[in-house]
């Protein structure tokens, strides 16, 4: 076996602060392999370890109650029990090309099962609030060895998922109880295969991967799974490098030092949380603040949010847009948040009514980034002192490369470059490109055929090499071959005072193919008609094709996992709502009285479940007045 490298590089540093495209071209006269020696996630925590020692690298709150100690891990504390991990996995059977799943809430252990799986194997988070199905399916797809699961059901349920789906995972030979944080006593009754982590780590040498292994940059590092609410498993393969380099460009972007500290309220089944997020931080040595194991999900996050920004003094605010959204109605109440320094968002659309309530409440520019799955986190940011106009994303990363490029017949990529300003698909070529799907055909779909990767992402470059985002080529909505951008239409209802959230989508329509509806929520004790809404609506948006015929006010916005508005399911809605008028129509006119039920099944298919089916004449009628639609329907006998 080959000897364990012990070389130790200096950790992440800026080099000057970047401001324009020429400040990227200057960090480029350096060969990428000088300016970034490290190879993998086990070297960055090594080279932190060795230069901020005794700092502290994690802070995990109980509660935001201030009264209540933090636990806190120093950079030392964390490598030793990354070495730990990474030894007690070797010992389990783990090998480098072995994957290691990963069920746990906001805490510090998650940061034991990322990074100790990484230097021992392939780490595969997962979202805990999937159900069992999903993920039984995600973790055959990875042939998962060894499952670290949290150890009780406070945070979504997580134990007892693990206890059901264990078995049904036939590649599995270990599960790992993480227990939860001040547990006075380990459960006497686990089962065989269940091993407790803290007790069973502690065994282990705290100083060195016993294996020796020797990781390459082109080593597989993560599988994250993508979506996560319908269809088959996705898993993008990260390389060590991939993720390295996110982190690497991330605090060169951002002038990121040891003397930072973040809130990280991002899952760490989610690339955001994970790598522009904790990796980053953790390789320049910044402090992170696990808010609670609910993170931004748990209410009392939002609400004591600056506080906790004025304890600990927080120099970085990072949260998706409808966190910020949140943090815009709690008031500061005295709070003294002047330690912020930089504000970053990114993975949804930020609305410029959003932006400047920010600013004026708080004195906070909203510096918006670009993340995905497939560039391992992160793809194009806007520094510090760059003050962009919403919906930039700002700059490509250092030795990467960015294309806009026309649509073809078929909404992919063509091969057709798009001037300066003009709308396209963005194309990017980058060191932190993803490995490829585990499923090769996923992953012919994701690149163009010279090697780009198709992001789906509409967007235009501007004079000074920006990247601004106009939505995704699956939200356009096509109304008689007339393309309509509905962020067009989300940012002139957002900035009615009385609306919350905004997200537009395309209903299915005979004639027209999709005709534009916008959905709402409500801002907490406003108030405010749909009529009222649509007409506001009809007034802001200019072209009459996109002026949208229906508003719908809901009492609460379908969002995925991580803070996302989730347009799927308000595309189903969407489609339900025409079913269900032209079922209520054909149901009038035969004078029955009893309704049919209209189910939706995922994003693709409305069922009219019919109790009469008795009258075939409806049946017949009622098929034929769905047959053209751009959806796919299906009759069901009851």
């Amino acid at each position: 076996m080959q000897k364990q490298t012990t070389t130790i590089n200096e950790p992440f540093t800026p080099s000057f602060p970047i401001k324009c495209l020429a400040d990227i071209e200057q960090l480029e006269q350096i060969p990428l392999e000088q300016a970034l020696p490290v190879r993998s996630t086990y070297e960055i925590m090594r080279n932190s370890a060795h230069a901020f020692g005794e700092r502290n690298a994690l802070t995990f709150l109980r509660t935001t109650n201030l009264s209540e100690e933090p636990i806190r891990w120093t950079y030392n504390e964390l490598l030793a029990g990354i070495n730990q991990t990474a030894n007690l996995l070797h010992e389990l059977g783990v090998k480098p090309d072995d994957a290691v799943a990963v069920m746990l809430p906001g805490c510090l252990e998650y940061h034991l099962a990322l990074w100790g799986g990484e230097a021992a194997g392939i780490v595969q988070p997962l979202n805990p609030l999937l159900n069992d199905e999903k993920l039984i399916s995600l973790m055959n797809a990875g042939r998962a060895k060894v499952l670290i699961a949290y150890g009780n059901d406070d945070d979504s349920g997580i134990w007892s998922k693990a206890m059901r789906i264990c078995n049904q995972v036939p590649t599995l030979t270990h599960v790992l109880r993480v227990a939860p944080h001040d547990e006075a006593a380990l459960p006497s009754d686990l089962p065989n295969n269940v091993i407790d982590f803290t007790a069973a780590r502690a065994e282990q040498p705290t100083d060195h991967l016993v294996s020796g292994r020797i990781i390459e940059a082109d080593d597989i590092a993560a599988y994250f799974h993508t979506g996560g609410t319908t269809g088959a498993p996705k898993l993008a393969r990260h390389s060590h490098g991939a993720q390295v380099f996110t982190a690497w460009a991330s605090v060169k972007f951002q002038g990121s030092t040891s003397q930072d500290i973040v809130i990280n309220g991002f899952p760490l089944f989610h690339v955001a949380g994970v790598l522009p997020g904790a990796l980053t931080a953790l390789a320049c040595g910044m402090e992170t603040i696990i808010p609670t194991t609910a993170l931004y999900r748990n209410r009392d996050v939002i609400t004591d949010f600056w506080r906790l920004v004025e304890a600990y003094r927080v120099t970085v605010l990072s949260a998706v847009p409808t966190v910020l959204a949140g943090l815009a109605n709690v008031p500061l109440d005295g709070a003294d948040i002047s330690s912020l320094k930089y504000c970053r968002t990114g993975a949804a659309p930020l609305s410029p009514e959003l932006t400047g309530r920010f600013e004026r409440l708080f004195g906070l520019h909203a510096h918006e980034s670009l993340g995905m799955t497939e560039m391992a986190g992160i793809s194009a940011i806007t520094p510090p002192g760059v003050v962009a106009p919403t919906g930039c994303v700002g700059f490509r990363l250092p030795y990467a490369q960015l294309r806009i490029v026309a649509l073809d017949s078929e909404g992919g990529a063509s091969d057709n470059d798009m001037p300066l300003g003009e709308q396209g698909m963005v194309l990017f070529k980058s060191p932190n490109l993803f490995s490829g799907f585990l499923d090769t055909q996923s992953t012919g779909h994701a690149f163009t055929d010279d090697g780009w990767l198709a992001t789906g992402d509409l967007g235009w470059l501007d004079d000074q090499g920006r990247l601004h985002l106009s939505g995704r080529s699956k939200d356009l909505i096509i109304r008689s071959g007339h393309n309509i951008d509905p962020k067009e239409i989300e940012d002139v209802v957002s900035a009615h005072p009385a609306v919350q959230f905004a997200a537009a989508v395309g209903a299915p329509d005979a004639y027209a193919g999709e005709l534009p509806v916008v959905f709402v929520t409500l801002i907490e004790g406003a108030s405010a008609t749909e009529d009222e809404l649509l007409a506001f609506t009809a007034a802001g948006v200019d072209e009459p094709p996109a002026r949208p015929k229906k508003l719908v006010v809901l009492d609460a916005m379908p969002m995925t996992n991580v803070g996302k508005i989730y347009k799927p399911r308000l595309r189903a809605l969407a489609a339900e709502a025409v079913v269900r008028d032209m079922v209520e129509v054909m149901c009038l006119e035969h004078g029955l009285t009893m309704r049919p039920k209209i189910e939706i099944e995922q994003d693709q298919r409305v069922l009219v479940l019919l109790h009469h089916v008795d009258l075939e004449g409806v049946r017949q009628r009622l098929q034929e007045a769905l047959a053209p639609l751009p959806f796919i329907t299906q009759l069901v006998s009851h």
